[in-house]
């Protein structure tokens, strides 16, 4: 390998500062010379570091706005050049390039800037990197030659390696990756931007590509049995607030199917912004759920959701989308739980849950009243053999002017709120779903039977074990009626009113049934399989 002369040159220009000072004296105690940039330039210099400018450098100053800084061949001759070719370092020589063998650089913060902040296009790509993917790519490609340091958690490694003798092949190539890598997500993060600022194509919501960029979040003890190996992972479409952002209080860590259930579990409550909402899952479905009006204690709806089935409820994870107080954690406490998932915890809530070491709590900023209500645009992303399935999530809510009463008899106001609550929680119940409410409570859920009629009855035989009965109550269905049964079931149980998607080529049959038995009936038109 030839070297060009003089001594080994580390170019630095980070947008994040952390560690970057020690960094750069400890380089320069090894012998490098530090060439830099703007804000890193001045920070350097402050901190008694000896800097050259990258524009006393090139010859060049910088221009347009700082747009052009490092866009310049002795910048970029100095990183890509083949250390191995001679005809690459007479180039050099000629064009006076020296060696530049670490590029220090991070990149504009676009997500913290543009994103964040939900700047219009033309304020956004000002956060748009040009040199430093630019640099970071020369380098990464150069891997044998020159390092790319993107991450400060990489510096201390680097210092490591170097004051043992230089950086091993190994090292090198974990930072190529982790580079090409970062400037992906990166590059993917502004296409998305890019892409939300045209109009939807009437026929087409969803994009032709989606870059994922899965990184890792959480490796997990294992998937859903111990046999399976798993691990979670954040992606470019994670919504913001969601359990990638989750602040755990305390307990165990999160497993494989403790993040499916809170996953189901929050759903649930956010779709009742509106009201205190509590609910309680096991297997991804509810075995209990209660509203509250806002004078009502948090206690008092707790108390009313555990009611509807406590033995399911035994192991099983609780989501609230108020702050949770002290007597509401006490209660909670007395139950064997996996987790507990709220917006927020007073800290008399915290002090007494802490005797429940192994208890998960879990803070989590999309119950927070302004993403529940206006939640955004929302993806569902489920892997199959041999590829991968996008859709919108089901983001519509049941409401009382959205339906169609199709019976003579007419739900009273009291029903139409609880038939707003059935069909609401009904879209998160497995198909096929028939959920029983009366009072705002779950009386009985009925879930992933393979005959919706199936769903009704076992429901109805799961109230009774625990005394209570589905008598005066209404029912949701997640899908239409194919045949009249289930109205006549109904009727038999006692149920006053019905909430339905309508559809089927038998829905007369279904009114019939319902004007006979007296029961007021709804149509929603809208159908919430879930699968």
């Amino acid at each position: 390998m030839t070297q060009l002369p003089g001594k080994p040159l580390a170019l630095i220009s980070v947008t994040d500062k952390t560690g970057i000072v020690d960094f750069a004296r400890s380089l320069e105690q090894l012998g490098f010379q530090i060439l830099s940039t703007g804000g890193t330039a001045k920070l350097l210099a402050e901190s008694g570091v000896a800097v050259t400018e990258a524009g006393a450098h090139t010859g060049s100053p910088e221009i347009l706005d700082g747009r052009v800084k490092t866009l310049h061949p002795k910048i970029h001759g100095g990183i890509l050049y083949d250390r191995t070719k001679d005809a690459h370092v007479a180039q050099c020589r000629e064009h006076s390039i020296q060696s530049i063998d670490l590029v220090v650089v991070n990149l504009y913060q676009f997500a913290a800037k543009a994103v964040d902040q939900q700047l219009d296009l033309p304020q956004a790509i000002e956060y748009i990197d040009i040199g430093g993917p630019t640099m970071l790519r020369a380098a990464a490609k150069n891997y044998r030659f020159v390092a790319p340091l993107l991450d400060p958690q990489d510096y201390p490694r680097c210092l490591m390696e170097l004051k043992a003798g230089g950086l091993t092949d190994e090292f090198r190539r974990y930072l190529a990756a982790k580079t090409f890598r970062a400037i992906s997500a990166y590059d993917s993060m502004i296409a998305s931007y890019y892409e939300k600022s045209l109009e939807a194509a009437p026929t087409e919501s969803l994009a032709p590509s989606y870059d994922l960029h899965l990184e890792s979040q959480q490796e997990l003890r294992y998937g859903e049995n111990p046999h399976q190996k798993a691990r979670f992972y954040r992606s470019n479409l994670s919504l913001r607030g969601g359990l990638q952002d989750a602040r755990v209080l305390q307990g165990k860590e999160l497993s494989y199917n403790n993040l499916l259930d809170c996953d189901a579990a929050v759903q649930m409550v956010a779709d009742f912004p509106e009201y205190t909402a509590v609910t309680i899952i096991k297997h991804n479905n509810p075995c209990g759920a209660a509203l509250g009006r806002s004078a009502d204690r948090l206690l008092d709806v707790y108390q009313r959701a555990l009611a509807v089935d406590p033995k399911s409820a035994f192991g099983g994870i609780i989501a609230v989308n108020k702050t949770i107080d002290a007597e509401t954690a006490d209660a909670m406490s007395q139950l064997f739980l996996e987790c507990i998932v709220a917006p927020a915890f007073s800290p008399e809530a915290r002090s007494v849950l802490a005797s429940k070491k192994n208890l998960r709590l879990l803070e989590l900023p999309y119950l927070l009243p302004q993403h529940s209500v206006t939640a955004p645009k929302q993806l569902d992303i489920r892997s199959v053999l041999g590829g991968i399935l996008i859709q919108d999530r089901d983001q519509v809510r049941a409401e009382k002017g959205r339906w169609e009463a199709v019976t003579n008899l007419k739900p009273t106001e009291s029903q139409a709120e609880d038939l707003t609550f059935a069909m609401r929680l009904c879209k998160h119940v497995k198909s096929n779903a028939i959920v029983y409410v009366k009072d705002l409570v779950t009386v009985a859920v009925g879930a992933g039977q393979m005959s919706r009629i199936d769903s009704a009855t076992f429901a109805a035989e799961k109230a009774k074990e625990f005394g209570r009965t589905v008598q005066g109550s209404v029912m949701a269905s997640d899908a239409f009626f194919p045949f009249r049964d289930t109205v006549d079931l109904a009727a038999r149980l006692g149920v006053s009113a019905i909430i339905q998607p309508g559809g089927s080529m038998r829905d007369e049959e279904s009114i019939q049934a319902a004007n006979e038995h007296k029961i007021a009936m709804v149509f929603t038109g809208v159908r919430h399989f879930k699968h």
